[in-house]
């Protein structure tokens, strides 16, 4: 009895190097996962915030078109977030309403050819017959890895190597890209 009270006295309490150094290690290895998972996860976040942008954008673009735009579109994003005389509503949110726009790691350009031979808006801005709306990550690879674009067929198109900028067309697909489904 007296040796084995002993035997735990003279033992030292407390953890060894060796398992200090193991613990240090896969707390390491579990940091570098989660790091991994989390950017993933933050590119995932930003291309889907893009893709539901392009469709509030196709929206607001249909809506102004019928309501305000005599079967025009609004030249600028600004001029979708302008108030309609009538309701006091807009056709987009404050927070889209820019132009260019940097929403979810992603810039948003929208361009168009304007109408002369036609009136005015009802908010009093120059129409366009079409459009396009580009999306490009701000940081490739980081705040996304993929580029989108939609036009007046408010369709979506996807490209995971190039931008959509200086070629997408106004109507119709344009030369590069898939269609979202």
């Amino acid at each position: 009895m007296l040796s084995s009270v002993r035997s735990r006295l003279d033992r030292p309490a407390g953890f060894t190097l060796i398992e200090l150094l193991i613990v240090v290690a896969i707390v390491g290895i579990l940091a570098s996962v989660s790091m991994a998972i989390y950017r993933s996860a933050r590119v995932r976040a930003g291309e889907t915030t893009a893709i539901a942008t392009l469709h509030a954008i196709n929206q607001a673009q249909f809506a102004f078109s019928q309501l305000c735009g005599n079967q025009r579109f609004a030249p600028t994003l600004v001029s979708l977030g302008a108030p309609m005389p009538t309701t006091g509503q807009a056709f987009i949110s404050p927070d889209l309403a820019i132009d260019p726009l940097a929403k979810g790691g992603y810039q948003f350009t929208m361009t168009g050819t304007a109408v002369t031979d036609t009136g005015l808006t009802c908010t009093g801005g120059t129409p366009v017959e079409s459009y396009a709306v580009t999306a490009d990550p701000l940081n490739p690879g980081i705040s996304g890895r993929n580029f989108f674009a939609t036009n007046a067929d408010r369709v979506v198109y996807e490209d995971g190597d190039k931008t959509f900028a200086p070629d997408m067309p106004e109507r119709g697909a344009p030369t590069h890209g898939v269609e979202m489904k």
